[in-house]
């Protein structure tokens, strides 16, 4: 049976753009009130101040801190912010859904004069994998991960592909899927679902920055049986749809929100093209 998320909470990790902003916006308008943390200065800064804004037009709270979600005192500072806001409730979501790693091909080539060193493989592992699992004890620590409670990670199809330059990412999305995982399993007797949910190619910052994009953004459409790339709104529905349950059976999963995308991706699949009128 599908439940009202109404006055719950999420907590969105890599709120201010892309997929998690628009789980953000998607949870806002169930009621969902948002805890939120990205990390920018500038311009980043203002937008998500208009953020904030636009959250709370949905009729809800909005809490956005500006910091760095693998570190330590960011998730003190969260997660206490959290126990105070939710009190007995909790959280009813947690989103991960950082974006932050080096693209670097591992051996030198063209206009990449050296490979990747140690510290960025292993800044890219924290940040877009081992992070979920620190966050996730934290908050079962703090007693903020109630039955019904589900957590999200945010993986790609690079998991199993590769692309030239995208290689510490998707050691660290390998990992992510594990931690996911063994989490979910952890968390099975307290009542929590944990997944992953594997988008399909969707154009946001974080695609822009991987060298390659191009190559394969082009083509990632007519891949598509629907035709197009999938879009941050269509994961926002979707892990909407699965937050709207108290069930954890539906646990340890890599979900594919891709509209069909990955199991076309051989091409032997080439979307129709619509008829002139």
């Amino acid at each position: 049976m599908l439940i009202s998320l109404k006055g719950s909470w999420t907590i969105v990790l890599g709120v201010s753009s892309g997929i998690g902003r628009a789980c953000a916006f998607a949870l806002a308008e169930e009621g969902v009130n948002v805890i939120g943390v990205h990390f920018g200065t500038g311009a980043e800064v203002e937008a998500a101040q208009r953020l904030t804004g636009e959250i709370r037009d949905f009729g809800v709270e909005a809490h956005l801190v500006n910091a760095n979600a693998a570190r330590p005192a960011t998730r003190q500072q969260v997660i206490a912010m959290a126990k105070d806001l939710t009190g007995a409730d909790g959280v009813r979501v947690l989103l991960h859904s950082l974006a932050f790693g080096s693209l670097v091909p591992y051996l030198p080539r063209e206009a990449f004069p050296k490979g990747l060193a140690q510290r960025q493989l292993e800044m890219t592992a924290d940040v877009m994998a081992h992070s979920l699992v620190y966050w996730v004890q934290d908050l079962a620590a703090a007693d903020l991960l109630p039955r019904g409670a589900k957590v999200f990670a945010m993986t790609s199809a690079g998991s199993s592909q590769m692309l030239p330059s995208y290689g510490a990412v998707s050691a660290a999305k390998c990992a992510l899927e594990s931690h996911v995982r063994q989490l979910a399993c952890e968390l099975a007797p307290r009542g929590v679902a944990v997944n992953a949910l594997r988008a399909g190619v969707t154009v946001t910052p974080a695609l822009s920055r991987i060298p390659e994009h191009t190559v394969f953004l082009a083509d990632a459409g007519s891949r598509n049986p629907h035709g197009r790339l999938t879009q941050p709104g269509d994961v926002g529905e979707a892990l909407v749809l699965l937050s709207r349950t108290d069930s954890s059976w539906i646990t340890g999963n890599v979900i594919g929100v891709d509209g069909g995308e990955l199991v076309a991706a051989d091409g032997a699949w080439r979307a129709p093209v619509p008829a002139a009128d």
